[in-house]
């Protein structure tokens, strides 16, 4: 299938031939005609599906039929700033040569300035939930005229508390209004949202948000904690990897491993929630252009990050989430392209390890690093993904804390009499006969 078959005009045809758009990708074959008859939307996909272009187009084509007005008229909420970033950017290249605007809105930029380019004219908006109650409640988002509104990576943005934001922008809404919502996951607060704003929307569902099924390999390293920054270290150097993308669990962890990154002179970025937004923004284009080969990064500052020709992903701990485990690995293998995805795994995560196992439905391929193998006692390094063997679990069951097997211990006397305890008189030498007394006897 083609794009000149999903109903686009000529114009955005044109512009997707010149951007090297040849084939659409599943997601954009089943949303787009969609879309354009007025149909909403409940798309389940992960980042790097094409749903960008599968959303933004057909708002376009029918922005472009309906012709210019005062006030925007699509909406698109995104929970990160980069996210915002990254979408204003893919719809400017589709929009071009169109007489349509857009403007990402999102905290750390000039308020100031976001407001004037709101005074001057906007078609479409791409926001994050704070900065666009903040400029609402200013008076510069007038929000009355909105035909389109669309909620990407829907699961995070409720991961990240915008509950009651995103209630009160449903409620500056006109109730006439066409809309999509797209999440990696369907969490229970994804699909109260769903039944709130969209009305018989229709489930486009793309390879059932199932890892297993993407185009990567999938490996797990068995470490001890403390030795993870510089098992880290090791792997990047030794394969030379080009680029590769670090995820941390917390910002501290994102620091210090960038440091011992550093330290071992491996060039690196990091991004996450306590950096300015200026300085996020160069550390991404440095790491895009290659002048730095490593980005750190937390799970919610890189959430829907579109890197091109992403090789290698690298969890260094586990998310607190399973679900964000697809986010991650996520970044690689996309569009059908191959990927790695690396995992450094300590035996304090193992039941965390477990639950993304279920979620996946398959094993994860375990390899043992040379020289960073941790104790035998692991039960990691036991199993190495398989069972123990009959023999190994018949020795488990009758093994103490070293292995040996547990001597019963003798039986204490409840009483403990002039003679001395019970036990104690039985073990002595039959042929000492005991003394006749005037006491009780036994």
């Amino acid at each position: 299938m083609s794009f000149t078959t999903l109903g686009l005009n000529p114009h955005l045809l044109h512009t997707l031939q010149t951007i090297g758009y040849s084939k659409p990708t599943p997601i954009q074959e089943q949303v787009i005609p969609l879309v354009l008859r007025g149909r909403d939307i409940l798309g389940a996909a992960q980042t790097g599906t094409g749903k960008t272009a599968a959303f933004t187009l057909p708002i376009l084509h029918k922005l472009t039929e309906e012709g210019s007005q005062a006030s925007a008229r699509a909406l698109i909420i995104v929970p990160t700033r980069e996210l915002a970033s990254q979408i204003g950017s893919a719809i400017e290249i589709y929009a071009q040569g169109l007489e349509l605007k857009v403007l990402p809105l999102f905290g750390g930029a000039n308020m100031a300035r976001q407001a004037k380019e709101l005074s001057n004219g906007v078609d479409i908006i791409v926001a994050t939930p704070g900065r666009l109650i903040e400029l609402n409640k200013q008076g510069h988002v007038p929000l009355s005229r909105i035909d389109f509104l669309v909620f990407d990576e829907a699961d995070t943005i409720f991961d990240m508390g915008f509950i009651r934001e995103v209630e009160q922008i449903i409620d500056l809404l006109p109730l006439k209004r066409q809309n999509m919502l797209f999440s990696a996951t369907m969490t229970g607060a994804v699909k109260q949202l769903s039944e709130k704003i969209l009305k018989k929307p229709l489930l486009v569902e793309i390879d059932n948000l199932k890892a297993a099924d993407m185009t990567l390999r999938q490996v797990v390293h068995p470490v001890e904690k403390e030795r993870k920054k510089e098992l880290l270290s090791f792997l990047i150097g030794s394969n030379n990897y080009p680029q590769v993308l670090v995820f941390t669990r917390t910002k501290v962890e994102a620091d210090e491993v960038s440091a011992e990154l550093t330290a071992s002179g491996l060039k690196n970025v990091v991004i996450h929630g306590d950096k300015k937004h200026g300085a996020r923004d160069r550390a991404l284009n440095d790491f895009r252009e290659g002048n730095a080969r490593i980005l750190v990064a937390t799970d919610i500052a890189a959430r829907g990050l579109d890197i091109e020709g992403l090789d290698v992903v690298i969890n260094y701990d586990i998310p607190h989430v399973a679900t964000d485990y697809l986010h991650r690995i996520g970044r690689t293998g996309r569009a059908g392209n191959d990927g790695l995805a690396i995992t450094l795994l300590s035996s304090a995560e193992h039941i965390s390890w477990k639950k993304i196992i279920t979620m996946l439905g398959k094993n994860v391929e375990t390899i043992l690093v040379k020289g960073f193998e941790p104790p035998a006692e692991n039960g990691l390094v036991k199993t190495r993904g398989k069972s123990l063997s009959k023999e190994g679990e018949k020795k488990g069951k009758i093994a103490g804390a070293f292995g040996n097997k547990r001597k019963k211990a003798p039986v204490q006397p409840k009483h403990v009499g002039k003679r001395g305890p019970r036990v104690a008189r039985e073990e002595e030498s039959p042929k000492a006969a005991p003394k006749k007394g005037k006491g009780r006897g036994r």
